[in-house]
């Protein structure tokens, strides 16, 4: 089930054309080229030990991208609603429960946006309101913090991940980013090339050393978060746009004044990448 206004549609197209928005759904297509059953199942293993059980519970996946972690929570027994900006992510999570739900009642696929508070207020309160990596690249990502609030059902939990704000060097990889997008498609090979070999060049070289230059790239996601993919994830990393930060005190303190309490945290250690958050809704 999807569904999604022509004007929402015609609105991203003009974002991704005027250089002002990443098409992450289209990356996003690469990596369900390379799906499979050891991504899924690391998927799964991540939402159980983040956020506990999903058997019988509801889950709102807000941003849902590949599609992967509302596959995994819908495999781990959850009733799942997914949606999405980004039209061809909603196509890529449509693909995975064409794949492995078809005609699922339990797992519904739409077109929305987390900026449009009407559109969340149409859905049910979930137990568990799941938005990984997603609320920074909105544009008003204190709005869209302050928007999910009323998602969570009295007493469920919130799992956000939000980029670490490491100051002068944010900055920097923000307007890196901004740079990527206003470029050319023929001539973005120019940012992509030395950026690759500033954030890959050191993990080769470790390797070599060790024997072994492509092991970080063959190992990667293999004990991660979602299951990721190297190029797909270096891709979304240096396209990812908009693009804002924060640091986990002021998260905490952001939701701690919204009613909820901070169950599960895990910081990037002062580095470019995400800081994971679980907060439960106090009620």
């Amino acid at each position: 089930m999807s569904t999604g206004s022509s004007q929402a549609i015609e609105t991203h197209q003009h974002e991704v054309s005027s250089g002002i928005r990443f098409e992450f759904g289209k990356n996003w297509r690469l990596f369900l080229s390379e799906l499979n059953e050891e991504k899924i199942s690391a998927a799964e293993e991540s939402l159980n030990e983040w956020v506990g059980p999903l058997a019988g519970r509801s889950f709102l996946d807000i941003g849902s991208g590949s599609g992967l972690s509302s596959l995994a929570a819908r495999r781990l027994g959850a009733t799942v609603h997914s949606f999405d900006y980004d039209p061809q992510s909603v196509a890529c999570t449509q693909e995975l429960r064409r794949r492995y739900f078809p005609d699922d009642p339990h797992w519904t696929v739409q077109q929305g946006s987390v900026l449009d508070s009407s559109y969340l207020a149409s859905l049910k309160q979930s137990d568990v309101v799941y938005s990984w990596g997603v609320l920074h690249h909105t544009g008003k990502m204190w709005e869209a913090l302050a928007n999910v609030c009323t998602s969570v059902a009295p007493g469920g939990k919130l799992y956000i991940a939000i980029y670490n704000d490491q100051g002068k060097t944010s900055v920097r990889w923000r307007n890196l980013k901004r740079l990527y997008n206003r470029t050319p498609r023929p001539f973005r090979f120019l940012i992509i090339c030395p950026v690759f070999l500033y954030l890959w060049g050191p993990e080769f070289i470790r390797g070599l050393l060790k024997g072994r230059p492509l092991a970080s790239w063959k190992e990667y996601g293999s004990q991660g978060w979602r299951g990721m993919s190297p190029w797909p994830d270096f891709i979304d990393w240096i396209g990812g746009y908009p693009f804002e930060v924060a640091t986990p005190d002021e998260i905490f303190d952001f939701y701690h004044d919204q009613g909820f309490s901070l169950d599960r945290l895990h910081t990037c250690g002062g580095t470019f990448g995400c800081n994971h958050f679980v907060f439960v809704q106090r009620g």
